[in-house]
């Protein structure tokens, strides 16, 4: 049964002049795309582990007539359908969820539990929406299928894994993603958001989502007794030092109005409060966006380690390390602007909201550094009297990786799929010159 506010949202797409071909085909197909969503949402599986959700996405989209090859990078799923000549446009979803312990109440929370790749034993949830994103583009892909007239071109559906650890695009690429089937012109993904209400859509023309480093840094003292200092080098200072002396590279090293974080998640030293031990290690996230600012913290933090370390009278230089890496999410700009304007018409112009850039990361940049010009885009999940209410009182709904995290599905599937199906009509209604044109990634 569709709740209150999902009727509601269907009569405000239609006032907004959405057409009614569109918004019978949406209508039809959100009840099965729901029905998906709680099945996902019960189901999730860890980055890396999703061999049932690839199963069930990759069966959904056969049944649809897609040509569907499966285990591309791992569990990554590539549906193809040709639809005679034209474009190739890429539409990517993500398959994976995260270890979080669900504590949203609901009558259809997970409770599903596995043990992580340390062999740890966690909760799982979906955490970030990845289940909404899954139903969305079921929900688009069905009118996609089922109206063939009102597109030409090829379209291309990733189902990625391993987002959550940004090594399943890395991984998809590696595997021929872009060599083994047709190669995008154009990259579309959806990202919802539960501080944007539903019914909204979020663009961020140009930087959209930061780059991100996760590094581990190992500092090396001489251990000793924690009452005969003077014999030891102790690491935890060093480390103590380093973490402070840290923040000084973004104080005095990076131009004010250049974005850039560096935070110190951990530090792990020692077994006993009288114990000076022969090493201490930190774990590091750094974010920025400009590529040039990258590459100048990534080395100003190696500096500093070292440098500490030699104040200190280290016998051994710290061991700095790059475990995870993902580039900063770009949206062209030219593109963005077009998709706008054909997005307004469909959720109303003053529904198309500009975000500010955001510090998160999404390894979606992978195939923007392949070179495929790319529109993300946010999708509004939040309960628009919930959001207004809790701001009021000067508190955020809960955000994405929350226990707490629980969209507006039903309601938000609607405009998803609505969405994502005119952004696919527009960009696979002319030629691959036609697509071309209104890109400007090769001018960024």
């Amino acid at each position: 049964m569709k709740t209150l506010a999902a009727f509601t949202l269907l009569f405000a797409l239609a006032a907004f002049g959405q057409p009614a071909a569109l918004q019978q085909q949406v209508n039809a197909v959100v009840p099965e795309a729901h029905a998906l969503y709680l099945e996902l949402h019960q189901h999730p599986e860890l980055s890396g582990h999703e061999t049932w959700t690839a199963e069930k996405f990759a069966g959904k989209l056969r049944a649809l007539g897609y040509e569907v090859t499966e285990h591309v990078g791992g569990t990554g799923v590539v549906a193809v359908m040709k639809n005679g000549t034209g474009p190739t446009v890429m539409l990517r979803t993500e398959l994976d969820g995260l270890p979080v312990t669900e504590e949203t109440g609901l009558a259809y929370a997970s409770k599903v539990h596995a043990k992580d790749d340390n062999g740890r034993e966690v909760g799982v949830m979906h955490a970030c929406g990845h289940d909404v994103h899954m139903a969305t583009i079921f929900g688009t892909a069905t009118i996609m299928a089922k109206n063939k007239d009102t597109w030409h071109g090829t379209l291309l559906l990733i189902g990625q894994p391993a987002e959550e650890t940004i090594t399943g695009a890395k991984g998809m690429i590696a595997d021929g993603l872009l060599t083994k089937f047709p190669r995008p012109d154009i990259g579309v993904a959806m990202h919802d958001e539960n501080g944007i209400a539903v019914g909204q859509i979020g663009i961020s023309p140009g930087y959209s989502k930061a780059a991100a480093d996760s590094l581990r840094i190992t500092v090396y003292g001489k251990g000793g007794h924690g009452a005969r200092p003077e014999s030891t080098i102790d690491p935890v200072l060093i480390a103590a030092s380093i973490a402070v002396r840290l923040q000084s590279i973004i104080a005095r090293e990076i131009h004010p109005g250049d974005a850039a974080v560096i935070t110190v998640g951990y530090i792990q030293a020692g077994t006993k409060n009288n114990i000076i031990p022969n090493e201490a290690q930190m774990g590091l996230t750094v974010r920025s966006y400009k590529p040039e600012v990258r590459k100048h913290l990534l080395a100003s933090i190696e500096r500093v380690a070292k440098a500490e370390a030699m104040a200190s009278g280290a016998e051994k230089m710290p061991l700095v390390e790059e475990y995870e890496s993902t580039s900063a999410v770009y949206n062209d700009p030219v593109l963005t602007q077009h998709l706008v304007s054909v997005l307004e018409p469909v959720v109303g112009k003053g529904n198309v909201v500009k975000e500010d850039p955001l510090m998160t990361s999404e390894d979606y940049s992978m195939y923007i550094e392949q070179g495929i010009p790319s529109f993300y885009f946010t999708l509004g999940v939040a309960d628009p009297k919930k959001l207004a209410a809790t701001r009021a009182s000067g508190k955020e709904m809960p955000s994405n990786h929350s226990p707490l995290f629980a969209p507006e599905a039903e309601p938000a599937l609607h405009v998803g799929i609505a969405a994502q199906v005119t952004i696919l009509r527009d960009l696979l209604k002319g030629s691959s010159a036609d697509v071309k044109k209104i890109t400007e990634t090769a001018s960024r």
